[in-house]
């Protein structure tokens, strides 16, 4: 899967700067000091599962809105265990790629291949018919 968002990395570089930062620790607050020290300044996303639904249509403009009104995002991808308690202070707003649970790893890979998407939607490329 690391290919796969490798691949995806470099076809939305094209269009967007983009990093991936991976944070672990074991304790809560550890990890809630990390995402904030990683995210400051940016407006950040969860996703969750329990989050708004888009359309790729939608998402595209969605990101093209908040690129336009922020000088960064950061989207989160929980763990295993999901995302811990005292996130929502650090949240701008909760977005969804499915109803289902996915793994981690695998919710990466959607959404780089949505952010792919999205940028080639706004830039009237044809991946996205």
């Amino acid at each position: 899967m690391l290919d796969l968002c490798d691949q995806y990395m470099k076809r939305i570089r094209r269009h967007v700067s983009i990093d991936t930062i991976e944070i672990e620790a074991r304790a809560p607050r550890t990890l809630l000091a990390r995402i904030q020290r990683e995210t400051r300044g940016a407006h950040v996303v969860a996703l969750d599962a329990g989050g708004r639904t888009l359309t790729s249509g939608a998402f595209a403009r969605h990101l093209d809105a908040l690129m336009s009104h922020h000088g960064s995002l950061a989207f989160l991808v929980g763990g295993a265990e999901g995302f811990p308690s005292g996130i929502d202070a650090l949240v701008s707003e909760r977005l969804s790629l499915s109803p289902m649970t996915l793994p981690h790893r695998l919710a990466r890979v959607l959404l780089l291949e949505q952010i792919y998407r999205a940028t080639t939607i706004l830039h009237n490329e044809p991946y996205h018919r």
